[in-house]
C-alpha cells in the first residue's frame, strides 16, 4: 500500500470510529428536581462577615464617630448598618486578624476620650505621611451596638500571641457575667450596658501560624488548653431564632483556621 492509499484508509477509518461514537455523546440526561424534599440545614454562620482593624475598614468605614456630618448612628455609618441589615448578616468577627493577636479588649473600655492611643499591627504598612495609631474609639460596647443595630451575632477573636488566659477569661466574665455576680459584670454595667451581652462565639487566637505568634500546631493546641480550661460557663441569654443555628454547643473555636 503506497503512502496517498494509506492516508485514505486511516481517514475513513477515523471517521467510522467517530461516526459510531456520536451516539454516545448524543445521549439523554434525565435530571429529578425533588423541591419539597429537605435536606441537611446550613448554618447561617457559615456566612458571617469578618471585620478588622485594617486601613479604613474600622475608621473611618465602620466607625465615622458621633459628631461627623456622614450619617451616623451613635458614630456608626448609618449606610453600613443599613447594608447589613438588608443582606441579614449572620455574624460579625471581630477585632480581626492579625490586629486581634496585639489587641488588649480592656483598653477599649470606659470613657472614650480617655482611651489609651496603642500601637496597631498594621501601623508599620500605612503610607508615609498617615498616622494609624489605634485610638479604641471602638471597643466592645461600640461593636456590641453594631450587631444590636444590624441583628448580627458577636463573633469575638481572643488575643493568643499577646495576652493571657486571664485577660481572657475577663473578657468573658465581662460580656457574659450577669449584673450583681462577678465584678466584671459591674465594670460592664458601669460603662452602659447593665445587660449581659450573651456572646456564643469565641475564636481562640487568630491564624496561630502566622501573625498570632508563629505556631506548630503543637505549641497552639497545647496554650489552647490553658485558654479553655478556665472558660467561664454562663450560659447566653435567649437570642432571637434567626441567628440561632441548630444542634450547635460550640462555645470556643480553633484559631488556627
Amino acid at each position: 500500500m503506497n503512502r496517498r492509499s494509506f492516508l485514505r484508509a486511516s481517514a475513513c477509518a477515523s471517521a467510522a470510529v467517530i461516526a459510531g461514537a456520536a451516539p454516545a455523546f448524543a445521549a439523554d440526561a434525565d435530571i429529578e428536581i425533588t423541591p419539597s424534599a429537605t435536606g441537611p440545614e446550613i448554618s447561617p454562620h457559615l456566612y458571617g462577615q469578618f471585620i478588622e482593624h485594617l486601613g479604613g475598614v474600622i475608621y473611618d468605614g465602620i466607625w465615622v464617630g458621633r459628631d461627623s456630618k456622614i450619617p451616623n448612628i451613635d458614630g456608626i455609618r448609618k449606610q453600613f448598618v443599613d447594608d447589613m441589615k438588608r443582606i441579614a448578616v449572620p455574624n460579625f468577627r471581630w477585632p480581626g486578624g492579625c490586629f486581634a493577636d496585639g489587641y488588649h479588649w480592656h483598653d477599649g473600655t470606659g470613657d472614650p476620650a480617655k482611651r489609651p492611643r496603642t500601637y496597631n499591627y498594621w501601623q508599620a504598612s500605612i503610607p508615609p505621611g498617615f498616622d494609624h495609631t489605634e485610638t479604641n474609639r471602638f471597643g466592645i460596647h461600640e461593636f456590641m451596638r453594631l450587631c444590636r443595630l444590624t441583628g448580627a451575632e458577636p463573633y469575638l477573636a481572643a488575643n493568643m500571641a499577646s495576652g493571657s488566659p486571664r485577660e481572657f477569661h475577663d473578657w468573658v466574665l465581662y460580656c457574659n457575667a450577669p449584673t450583681g455576680t462577678a465584678s466584671m459584670a459591674a465594670e460592664r454595667a458601669a460603662n452602659g450596658d447593665p445587660e449581659p451581652f450573651a456572646v456564643r462565639w469565641w475564636g481562640v487566637g487568630n491564624e496561630s501560624w502566622g501573625c498570632g505568634g508563629d505556631m506548630t500546631p503543637q505549641e497552639y493546641s497545647t496554650l489552647y488548653r490553658r485558654f479553655v480550661t478556665q472558660f467561664p460557663a454562663y450560659p447566653p441569654q435567649a437570642l432571637p431564632r434567626r441567628s440561632r443555628p441548630s444542634r450547635t454547643r460550640q462555645r470556643s473555636r480553633s484559631g488556627m483556621d
